[in-house]
């Protein structure tokens, strides 16, 4: 039986020396990007090759299985039931213990699997994870936390008068979110009877939607985690939206910029205290491990406001466990690993929350989601390579080298590309092409994109190229089959 730890250096050696395998199974490894430097023993199992085969500690199966996804649970789903993942689960378990499994997306599925396997979950039961990322219920849990969200009402609706008559103190300018899904697919923008048929299937479909007052505001993201010592905190992020050069879906995340100047120390102070809260109120729940909430900061009052839950790791961890506060001490989600691990743990977490407030501890990097925006669809004959690629003083960029870590990309000049669709893969509206992370700052003090943002973005896309599809038929098969379908995001 190991000794109590009590310490950030004791959880860093803890894992460096860990001998257990522990997994990441998802589409990408992109939300976990790097931390295998940090736990022994760790792996990708990925659907996606982003790496040509180049890194070692991903692992994809050669041989793929035409399927219609509907979301990553199923992809994940699809992973574990591959008898080349099998024989690699099992080649590296240890007796009956096959490991830890950690996922972005999972379901009662996922877990059935697992169990089948010998592989531990290390999330909470995927019936309270669905439970904690309904949107009504964040309202809820919210109210009670003392996090208040936008002016809002929770009503169930049948047509646009019924809108109007239970939100009338909202005003008619309204905000309409369902209570599952992608903010990209599932948040209307009501201001007319014209803009609610547009989208009156999906509101009337739902038992119960979340009706807000429509505010000028800017996104961000933190990310925290919940621990029996309590909950952990990360930096206050800013989020960027709906920008049509990188995404065809208004409202549609489509990166983050971890700046710490972007909002005032008043601001960054409210949201780590109101994630704090919510953290504890999750533990209440039942609920530990990652978490990430979205705020929506009220740009003409300065009030903070709830925005969403994800319960799981996202897109924002690429940032989060890279930042200057994570390698000083240890990576966010190191504090997971070590909640659903069986060690005895005691942490100040006062103590390190308090250092990870302090600006000086953030540095600052920028990330963008580069989707497909057009249109079209075609099969891609040219992609770009996933490493380290630099920008000369033209705007041009160019491949540097091989590098599997943002860490690699040294200065503003340089960027770390993921690339996510490859060479043979249909390239349709919202098809993920890949994800630049880069040092600096991507946006400026109006959060619009830089200069620099959008030569990298358009650089970028210059290194794809692809062959038209000229049969209707084959288009409507390609959308249907290619990863995501534009309706989910695998991210």
């Amino acid at each position: 039986m190991s000794s109590k730890i009590t310490s950030i250096a004791d959880v860093r050696r803890h894992f460096l020396n860990n001998k257990r395998p522990i997994y990441f199974i998802s589409a990408t490894n992109f939300n976990l990007l790097g931390i295998g430097d940090w736990v022994g023993n760790f792996r990708h199992i990925n659907y996606i090759d982003c790496f040509d085969r180049r890194q070692r500690n991903v692992f994809v199966p050669r041989e793929k299985f035409p399927r219609d996804f509907e979301g990553i649970e199923d992809i994940n789903n699809y992973l574990l039931e591959h008898k080349e993942v099998i024989d690699f689960i099992q080649s590296r378990a240890q007796g009956d213990d096959a490991g830890i499994a950690t996922f972005l997306m999972f379901d009662e599925h996922t877990e059935e699997v697992c169990e089948q396997l010998g592989l531990k979950v290390a999330f909470p039961p995927a019936a309270l994870r669905s439970r904690m990322d309904n949107k009504i219920e964040t309202v809820r849990i919210g109210n009670k936390a003392g996090v208040p969200s936008v002016p809002n009402v929770l009503a169930k609706v049948g047509s646009y008068q019924e809108l109007l008559e239970v939100s009338r103190e909202l005003g008619t300018d309204l905000v309409v979110q369902t209570a599952y899904g992608d903010s990209g697919h599932t948040t209307f923008f009501i201001a007319s009877e014209e803009d609610y048929y547009k989208v009156a299937e999906e509101i009337e479909a739902e038992p119960e939607v979340k009706i807000m007052k429509r505010i000028n505001c800017r996104g961000s993201a933190i990310e925290a985690c919940a621990t029996r010592s309590g909950t952990v905190v990360g930096p206050l992020m800013t989020e960027l939206v709906g920008f049509k050069s990188l995404t065809p879906y208004k409202g549609g995340w489509c990166g983050n910029e971890m700046f710490a100047g972007a909002f005032s120390q008043t601001v960054r102070d409210k949201a780590r205290e109101y994630t704090f809260k919510f953290g504890e109120a999750l533990r209440e729940e039942g609920y530990r491990g990652y978490f990430e909430l979205d705020f929506l900061i009220d740009m003409d009052g300065g009030e903070v406001y709830l925005g969403e839950l994800n319960p799981r790791v996202t897109g924002a961890s690429s940032l989060t466990n890279v930042a200057a506060f994570a390698h000083s001490d240890i990576p966010l989600f190191l504090f997971h690993l070590l909640e659903f691990s069986d060690l005895d743990f005691d942490l100040d977490i006062a103590e390190i929350n308090e250092r990870w407030s302090h600006p000086e501890s953030i540095d600052s990097w920028s990330q963008l989601v580069i989707k497909h925006t057009e249109e079209s669809v075609d099969l891609l004959t040219a992609v770009p390579a996933s490493g380290v690629w630099r920008m000369e003083q033209d705007g041009r960029i160019a491949y540097d080298h091989y590098d599997s870590h943002p860490h690699a990309a040294e200065n503003e000049q340089e960027a770390f590309f993921l690339r996510i669709s490859g060479e043979g893969d249909f390239r349709y509206e919202g098809a993920d092409l890949g994800i630049l992370i880069t040092r600096g700052r991507l946006m400026d003090d109006d959060f619009q994109l830089t200069e620099r943002a959008r030569a990298w973005i358009e650089g970028i896309r210059g290194e794809y190229a692809g062959q038209p599809l000229q049969d209707p038929v084959v288009e409507e098969v390609a959308v249907s089959h290619a990863i995501g379908g534009g309706n989910f995001k695998i991210l």
